[in-house]
C-alpha cells in the first residue's frame, strides 16, 4: 500500500501543470446572471417547452396514435403476412400479430387491407401486442344486429343449414335462428331448397342474456300480402269464382290460398260423391277455380265450395227413373241402421236394415252387406225435391209370410236356429225371414228356468212345434216341451195320493226338507212330517219311507209325509186292540172302568204320550 502511494504521488509530481480557469460569468456579472437565469429548468431538471410547441406535440400523438383500452374496436393495416400470422399496425408503440385462421373466411387478404381488431393482450411474454379479429368481427356484428332490430333494417344473411325447427342463418358472422313459420306466408315442405342461399331477412328477437337471435323472411312479405290481403276482402262478394292455389290438406277440408287470403273448402263441398279424404280430389299446389259460399262479418273466414261449379247429379238422374225400378249400385258407407248405395256419381240411395232382410228380428246392416260391395235393389221411394231415395233389397225375393199358413199350420213340428234371446223367451229362426218365438214357460216340462240362456245358446238347434200363427201380425209362437210326451202325465198316477216311496233326505230347508224321488220329481217334506215313531227327526241324507200326501201337476208340487206312515199303523193297531180286548171283556166280562183305563191307555200311546 505504502509503494502504491508513493507511486502515485511521483506520478502527480511529474505530470504538466493545469492552467488556472476562467472566472465565471455569475461572477464576473451577478446581476445579468440571475435576470437571466432559468429557474424551471433547475426546478424540474428539464427545459421548458414552448405553449405552442407542446400544442403541436398533442396534435401529432392523437393523429398518429391510438388509446389502447380494453373491449375497444379500432381499425388496423396488414403490413406484413407469413404463412400463419398477419402483422396489423394500429399506430401503437408496436404492431400487432392475428392468426390468419381468423380470416378464413377472406381468402384474399393482402398486405395495405383495413381490418377491425381488438386489443387482447397490451403485451405479451415477449413484449409483443396481440389483436384479435374475430372478437373484433363479433362486437361489431352485434352492434350492428341490435341497431338492425332497433329500427326494423333489413339485413343480408346466409343460410348455413336446417336444423330442428327451422334453419341456421349467417347474420353478420353470428348465427342466427330462422323458425320453419318464419321462412313463408306459406306452409314450407322443401327445406333444403334454401341452404346455401343469401336472403334478405329482418331481426325480430334478441336474447341477450343466451346470446340468441331470432330473424324472420316472412316479416318482409306480410306488409305487401296485408295490402293485397285488404284489396281482395274488400272485393269478396258470396257466389264469386276465384282462382286460388292449395295451400294445406287436412282430413275435415282444403285450405286456399287466394292471394293473401285463406279459404277453407270442407270436405263436403269437394265433390258431390262421397269421398273419405280431401287428397282423393285435389293435391298441394294445385290450381283450381272456387266460389265463394260464406264469410264472417270481418271476412277473416272464408268458406268456400268445388263442387258447386259443377251441376248437382241429382238434376242429371234420368226422369224415366221411378218407384219399383231395379238399380244396381255400390256400399259406400254402413251404419248400424243400415247402408247408403252409391246410384250413380252423387245420387246415394239407404237401405234400411229393416228392407234388408224379411226376417223381423233386425240385425246390423255389417251382417249382410260391406262397404265396396255391388248390390242389386229395389227403389222404395223418390224425393226428387229433397234429394232422398230408399232402396230395399229383401224386394227382390219372395215374401216367405206368402204361404206361411201352408209351410207351417199349427200343431206341425220343425227344426230352427236359436237367434237371440229376450227375458221371457227365445226367438228361433225357421228359415230366412221366419221367425218365432218361444216362451220361457214353453221350453221345459219340469225344469225351473228363470232365463233362457240357462237352457240353450246362440247358434244352438233346437226342435220346436207350431203353437200359435198370426198371418197379419207375421208372428209365430213355438213350443220346444211340447215335442216330447209331458212326463208329468205318468208322474200323476206314479205318485198318486197315499202312494209309498223310499228316498234319502236330500237338504234340510226352512220349514222342513226336500226329497229326490227322481231327476223330475222333488218332493218337499214339512218339519211335523219329519218325525219319527221314536220322537226324533229325520237328518240329512237318512233313508226312510214317505207317503204322498199332495201332488200338484200344473204347478210340479210334491208333498210327502214319513210320520203318517207309522201313524196309519197306529191306527190299525188301536183298531185291532179294540176288537180284540172287546172280545175278551165278552168272555172275562171285565168292568167298565177296566175297559175305559185299557182304551186310554191305547189313546194316549197314539198321541205320543208315556
Amino acid at each position: 500500500m505504502a509503494e502504491n502511494a508513493k507511486q502515485a504521488e511521483v506520478e502527480a509530481t511529474d505530470a504538466p501543470a493545469v492552467e488556472a480557469p476562467v472566472v465565471s460569468e455569475a461572477k464576473a456579472n451577478p446581476e445579468k446572471f440571475l435576470k437571466e437565469f432559468n429557474w424551471h429548468n433547475y426546478q424540474e431538471g428539464i427545459d421548458e417547452v414552448d405553449d405552442l410547441q407542446l400544442k403541436e406535440f398533442e396534435k401529432l400523438v392523437a393523429e398518429n396514435f391510438v388509446d389502447t383500452l380494453d373491449d375497444e374496436v379500432v381499425e388496423g393495416t396488414v403490413v406484413h403476412m407469413t404463412d400463419r400470422d398477419a402483422i396489423i399496425d394500429i399506430n401503437a408503440k408496436s404492431e400487432g400479430v392475428i392468426s390468419l385462421n381468423e380470416f378464413r373466411y377472406n381468402p384474399n387478404l393482402a398486405v395495405g387491407d383495413k381490418v377491425e381488431v381488438l386489443i387482447d393482450v397490451r403485451e405479451d411474454a415477449t413484449g409483443q401486442l396481440v389483436l384479435s379479429h374475430r372478437k373484433a368481427r363479433v362486437i361489431k356484428a352485434w352492434d350492428r344486429v341490435n341497431k338492425a332490430h332497433e329500427t326494423g333494417e333489413i339485413v343480408n344473411g346466409f343460410v348455413k343449414c336446417r336444423t330442428k325447427g327451422g334453419m341456421i342463418v349467417d347474420v353478420f358472422g353470428i348465427e342466427a335462428f330462422l323458425p320453419g313459420s318464419q321462412i313463408d306466408v306459406k306452409p314450407i315442405r322443401d327445406y333444403d331448397q334454401y341452404v346455401n342461399k343469401t336472403m334478405e331477412f329482418k331481426v325480430v328477437k334478441i336474447n341477450h342474456e343466451f346470446k340468441n337471435v331470432v330473424v324472420s323472411h316472412k316479416a318482409l312479405i306480410e306488409a305487401d300480402i296485408e295490402e293485397q290481403k285488404k284489396e281482395i276482402i274488400g272485393q269478396l262478394e258470396k257466389g264469386q269464382v276465384l282462382e286460388g292455389i292449395v295451400k294445406n290438406i287436412t282430413s275435415y277440408g282444403v285450405f286456399i290460398d287466394l292471394g293473401g287470403v285463406d279459404g277453407l273448402v270442407h270436405i263436403t263441398d269437394l265433390s258431390w260423391s262421397r269421398i273419405n279424404h280431401p287428397n282423393e280430389i285435389v293435391e298441394l299446389d294445385q290450381k283450381l277455380n272456387v266460389v265463394i259460399l260464406d264469410f264472417d262479418e270481418n271476412k277473416s273466414r272464408i268458406q268456400l265450395g268445388l263442387k258447386q261449379l259443377s251441376k248437382h247429379p241429382w238434376e242429371a238422374l234420368a226422369e224415366e227413373v221411378k218407384v219399383g225400378d231395379k238399380v244396381k249400385g255400390k256400399v259406400v258407407v254402413i251404419a248400424d241402421y243400415g247402408a247408403f248405395i252409391e246410384v250413380a256419381d252423387g245420387v246415394e240411395g239407404l237401405i234400411h236394415v229393416s228392407e234388408m232382410s224379411w226376417s223381423t228380428h233386425l240385425r246390423s246392416a255389417q251382417d249382410f252387406v260391406s262397404v265396396g260391395d255391388e248390390v242389386d235393389a229395389v227403389i222404395l221411394t223418390l224425393d226428387r225435391e229433397d234429394r232422398k231415395m230408399s232402396l230395399g233389397i229383401k224386394q227382390l225375393t219372395p215374401d216367405p209370410w206368402t204361404d206361411i199358413t201352408s209351410k207351417y199350420p199349427v200343431g206341425s213340428k220343425h227344426s230352427g236356429i236359436v237367434r237371440n234371446f229376450t227375458n221371457f223367451g227365445v226367438f228361433v229362426e225357421l228359415e230366412e225371414g221366419i221367425d218365432g218365438l218361444i216362451y220361457i214357460s214353453d221350453l221345459s216340462w219340469t225344469k225351473k228356468i228363470k232365463h233362457p240362456s240357462e237352457f240353450c245358446a246362440v247358434g244352438d238347434k233346437l226342435d220346436v212345434v207350431v203353437l200359435e200363427l198370426d198371418v197379419e201380425g207375421r208372428k209365430l209362437s213355438l213350443g220346444h216341451k211340447q215335442t216330447t210326451v209331458n212326463p208329468w202325465d205318468k208322474y200323476e198316477t206314479d205318485f198318486a195320493l197315499g202312494t209309498t216311496h223310499t228316498a234319502a233326505i236330500s237338504e234340510i230347508v226352512d220349514k222342513g226338507a226336500t226329497v229326490e224321488f227322481n231327476e223330475d220329481i222333488v218332493a218337499f217334506v214339512p218339519s211335523r212330517h219329519l218325525e219319527k215313531e221314536d220322537g226324533s227327526k229325520l237328518k240329512k241324507g237318512e233313508s226312510a219311507e214317505f207317503k204322498i200326501i199332495e201332488f200338484n201337476k200344473e204347478f210340479k208340487r210334491v208333498v210327502a209325509s214319513h210320520t203318517a206312515i207309522f201313524k196309519e199303523e197306529e191306527i190299525k193297531n188301536v183298531k185291532a186292540a179294540v176288537k180284540k180286548q172287546a172280545s175278551q171283556a165278552a168272555e172275562a166280562k171285565p168292568t167298565l172302568g177296566d175297559a175305559n183305563d185299557a182304551l186310554q191307555a191305547l189313546k194316549d200311546k197314539m198321541d205320543g204320550k208315556k
